[in-house]
């Protein structure tokens, strides 16, 4: 490799919001993120909704949909 061109690649913590930190090697010094493996519902097999910034919400509200949940459980 040239020397004077590469950025400098060092450890770096990965910190996800559910409080999972993870050591790795990166040009950046420390990355926060919303999902992790240790919350993401592919690797917990739990289903979670992963909702950014109300958009099932608006979704919901612009075509007149009304939630399933609120009118209680219709079996």
């Amino acid at each position: 490799m040239r020397k004077g061109i590469h950025p400098e690649y060092k450890v770096s913590k990965v910190v996800c919001v559910c409080g999972n930190v993870i050591e790795v090697g990166s040009t950046v010094k420390d990355l926060h993120v919303e999902i992790c493996s240790a919350c993401h519902p592919f690797f917990t097999g739990r289903q979670k909704l992963v909702d950014t910034a109300g958009r099932v919400e608006r979704f919901r509200k612009k075509y007149g949909i009304e939630d399933p949940d609120e009118d209680g459980a219709k079996n």
